[in-house]
């Protein structure tokens, strides 16, 4: 490995990172000026932009017949997004949940994910299978559009504080947004391509597999942008937007980035298997254990953020493990097997019965 491959990997980050914030930035002030809802904007054009440079590096990567790397980008950020990112966010404070995107939006991950994992049982996502992915996010923004008519006054100001109240710009500020757009694109573009080079450098300088460098430092690079709005609405106090952005930007990058790579592959996505039976079980798993952490009142505590982040640890130290055929993955496994998922699920049991008591004693009186 040289140092132009470490300038390559650091380099592709940075431009994802300027790129997927200049691109945010423009297409939302945009669909703000187009007079667009902005809680559609915070749910579609948002999640979007955050989702731009899985887009780049999917699509570049697909292109290339780099498959591994394609479906460890968005598998991996999927878990990431929500173990690691709203973790964080969570431990910074509280986040608030709107009952709303319990009862469709997480649903709708988890049906995402679910269906990606079916679809992918023959060890492939055809062509056929990449429209039909893609068809869904299509219909999922025009339903996303229709229901943001009956947003609440309270959700529209929150998301105007976080990205502008709608006036009518200027023609030089289109101009300018449009420049920002435009920029934005070939940022992650130019970035994806170090990113992707970079990292296929280092997997073979590693003796790791494509898909563990997709799954590890490729998903955690992506999903930069995710981070970095999170958090940041999470020290504004605007918590809704953090975990909205994470919800549409797990649905965008299954049914948008791997519906997109396996229409523009040459001949679809090749999907490993060792992803096929661990890697995408586990992503389906973290998007149902959403829905009651979730529903247990609302939001998500610290403790269960806490929870979130030390899962995406474990996550990180089993693939690690694996890579290198360490003699500690066994005990580990059993560990997390026999102790620690059992627990966990005891725990939230609990919390959501709690939730559901106290929720129908407040209606109550």
């Amino acid at each position: 490995m040289t140092l132009v491959t470490l300038l390559l990997l650091v380099g592709g980050l940075a431009l994802l990172f300027v790129g997927g914030e200049l691109l945010v930035r423009g297409s939302t002030r945009l669909a703000a000026a187009a007079g667009i809802s902005p809680l559609i904007v915070g749910l579609t054009v948002v999640a979007f932009g955050t989702s731009a440079p899985e887009f780049a590096v999917s699509v570049q990567a697909g292109l290339a017949g780099q498959s591994d790397i394609s479906v460890g980008n968005v598998v991996g950020s999927n878990i990431g997004n929500v173990l690691f990112i709203l973790g964080i966010a969570a431990l910074i404070t509280p986040l608030a949940v709107a009952q709303n995107m319990v009862r469709r939006d997480v649903p709708l991950m988890i049906a995402a994910s679910a269906g990606l994992w079916v679809m992918a049982l023959d060890g492939m996502v055809s062509r056929l299978e990449g429209f039909m992915l893609f068809a869904g996010i299509v219909a999922y923004t025009v339903y996303a559009i229709r229901e943001g008519r009956r947003e609440s006054a309270a959700v529209r100001n929150e998301y105007e504080a976080a990205f502008g109240a709608e006036r009518k710009p200027a023609m030089r500020e289109s101009a300018l947004n449009l420049a920002l757009v435009a920029g934005g694109i070939g940022l992650l573009v130019i970035g994806a391509g170090w990113l992707v080079d970079g990292a296929v450098v280092i997997a073979r300088w590693l003796g790791l597999s494509e898909l563990i460098i997709g799954l590890t430092i490729v998903a955690i690079g992506t999903s930069l942008p995710e981070l970095a709005t999170s958090v940041i609405a999470a020290i504004r106090g605007q918590r809704d937007i953090a975990v909205g952005n994470i919800v549409g930007s797990n649905l965008f990058n299954i049914l948008g980035v791997l519906g997109l790579t396996a229409i523009v592959a040459p001949a679809g996505v090749a999907v490993p298997q060792v992803a096929l039976n661990f890697d995408i079980p586990v992503m389906t798993a973290v998007a149902v254990a959403c829905l009651p952490v979730f529903f247990s009142g609302y939001q998500i505590s610290r403790w269960e953020g806490g929870l979130f982040l030390a899962y995406y640890i474990a996550y990180a130290a089993y693939l690690v493990l694996g890579a290198a055929d360490h003699d500690a993955l066994p005990i580990f496994s059993a560990a997390m097997l026999g102790f620690v998922i059992p627990l966990t699920t005891v725990t939230l049991a609990v919390v959501v019965v709690r939730g559901m008591r106290s929720a129908r004693r407040a209606s109550a009186g």
